[in-house]
């Protein structure tokens, strides 16, 4: 067995499965330096001695289950040993998820940072966590294209092409399916191995061509798809379109066109869109708001019966995202089956990330309950919503306020007078014929098509001025402006609410102190502590609650 890199040296680890027998019987006898853990407080030190293999031994004289950590496995009967009902081997961070995860991506931990959009998830925080042995994905949403491929520039530059796993996202664009291709094709283009895809709620073109760019068989006779889709779902039906292949009408549109090769699309027929799943639960940004035990179940399913249909021969896995913030929850998300776990907004409170120092410190003032739904910049005209910080920012209920206004009027000339003053002097700060110059400036650069739609369509017109308030929100808690502080737009979930919960007095306790990396490390150390502790609690130990509650330590 190869060494394995712990955090702070390499070892030698087994890869023996644990071993139980019934409880009047036993494995073996213990013998080593010390004695076994039968107190509460030194039950909690040896379960987190996770890198050594875990006795499970019974006082002979109480009857009472403890803990045996290094030392030997003797006979049973030896002379000075204690009777041993389990060994468990040796608990890895590494080993938390599926380890195809790890070997499909060329990763040491099954660890993602989320894209966060307008660029918070920037190019040193995508580097800090490729370098951890983890996966980044830049936050290429909302940015220009000559934003997105100079950030691919500078990942190329620090990371190479495929030394260090990292990728970008490619956010479903209703509004702007010319913006949603031009953007896939940069990818192509460009090489980039791996798209975070966000918010579909049906397959694209631009997905498509992405996902089946370049698929070939190599001279072993095996299908080698060198494009990467990481599919954020939070519905099984959305699910549905990512672990099946892609429409064969899709497939021969996109031949036709010459977008694809007949080959490449004769192999995608038995390729599922992505070979990653990410199940996401309740979250910041576009969320469901489901939690994840079911979505996670069902998603299952859905995936289940697609690789049953297909009979595929390489696995697709399953993430979890939404609600990591702790390490029990990362434990969890693992304990139901996901290869790998997606964090978000607890990076958006670290150093690395494009979000102001204001907006830092007011994350890290956050309880879980500090969250609310406002709709969504880029899917305003169809009411989706997305989940934003509530404490210390009026963007929601201001969000929620032009929606009304946008339902309820057939253009901004209707608006009457007293709704037209608190629109102009408390939410857009400037009068509405301002902003609609601004907006239309800024439509003519971006794409001149939309400026021209507004001008024949006055409910378009509004739409139009209304998203540049939700789009300039987010950009202005990322610059800090502080007389804007009020409409600061700040994605969060709950988990963020968790994290400084479990953070407090601690060395993580502080923005200014938080990195990606240490995060993830701690995040991870912790799932692996309160895995060990949920195995040795069926093997009979009585595990004190004290062993569930991880506190975070510099690990790197």
């Amino acid at each position: 067995m190869r060494p394995r890199a712990t955090f702070d040296k390499v070892v030698d680890v087994s890869c023996s499965s644990p071993t139980r027998v019934e409880q009047d019987g036993c494995v073996g006898g213990w013998r080593g330096e010390g004695v076994p853990a039968f107190a509460a407080d030194d039950l909690v030190v040896a379960i987190r001695e996770i890198r050594e293999r875990g006795f499970v031994v019974v006082d002979p004289d109480s009857g009472r289950f403890g803990i045996a950590t290094g030392g030997s496995l003797l006979e049973s009967g030896s002379p000075g040993t204690w009777p041993v009902t389990a060994v468990l081997p040796a608990m890895y961070p590494e080993w938390l998820g599926d380890r195809s995860f790890n070997e499909a991506h060329g990763t040491r931990f099954p660890y993602i940072t989320g894209a966060m959009a307008n660029g918070i998830a920037t190019t040193r925080l995508v580097v800090e966590v490729a370098r951890a042995g983890c996966i980044g994905f830049f936050g290429a949403a909302g940015l220009s294209l000559d934003l997105v491929s100079a950030a691919i520039d500078e990942l190329v530059e620090e990371l190479g092409d495929s030394r260090d796993p990292w990728g970008c996202n490619l956010i479903h664009s209703p509004q702007e399916p010319a913006l949603e291709e031009a953007v896939a094709d940069l990818y192509i283009a460009r090489g980039v191995r791996r798209v975070s895809a966000a918010a579909y709620m049906a397959l694209t073109p631009a997905i498509v061509r992405y996902a089946y760019h370049g698929i070939h068989v190599d001279a072993q006779g095996a299908v080698q798809r060198p494009n990467m889709v990481f599919a954020k779902i939070s519905r099984p039906e959305v699910a549905r379109h990512f672990v099946h292949p892609a429409p064969a009408r899709m497939l021969g549109s996109l031949v036709a066109q010459g977008r694809l090769t007949e080959e490449e699309a004769r192999l995608a027929a038995s390729l599922p869109v992505a070979e990653d799943v990410t199940v996401e639960s309740d979250s910041g940004g576009h969320t469901d708001n489901r939690p994840l035990g079911p979505l996670f179940t069902a998603v299952q399913a859905v995936r289940d019966a697609a690789v049953a249909e297909h009979g595929y021969l390489r696995p697709i896995r399953l993430g979890a995202a939404g609600g990591i913030g702790t390490p029990q929850a990362a434990a969890a998300a693992f304990a139901l089956g996901a290869s790998y776990i997606l964090t978000g907004t607890i990076n958006e409170a670290c150093v690395e990330s494009g979000l102001s120092m204001e907006g830092k410190h007011m994350l890290a003032a956050a309880d879980v309950a500090d969250v609310t739904m406002a709709p969504a910049a880029d899917m305003f005209e169809l009411g989706v919503d997305l989940q934003v910080l509530k404490r210390g920012t009026m963007f929601a209920p201001r969000a929620r306020k032009l929606y009304q206004l946008y339902q309820s009027y057939p253009s901004l000339d209707e608006i009457p007078g007293p709704e037209r003053d608190e629109l102009e002097q408390k939410i857009l700060g400037m009068s509405i014929a301002a902003c609609w110059e601004a907006t239309r400036e800024f439509w003519n650069e971006r794409d001149p098509g939309q400026v021209a739609e507004a001008e024949r369509n006055p409910r378009h017109k509004m739409a139009l001025t209304f998203r540049s308030y939700l789009g300039l929100s987010s950009r202005w808690s990322i610059q800090g402006v502080s007389d804007r502080r009020l409409d600061y737009q700040i994605w969060c979930g709950p988990a963020m609410g968790a994290f400084n919960a479990w953070t407090a007095g601690s060395f993580l306790a502080e923005p200014e102190h938080r990195t990606v990396a240490q995060v993830a490390m701690n995040l991870l150390e912790g799932a692996a502590v309160v895995t060990r502790a949920h195995q040795l609690r069926t093997y009979g130990v009585p595990v004190p609650p004290a062993a569930f509650s991880y506190r975070p330590r510099r690990l790197v």
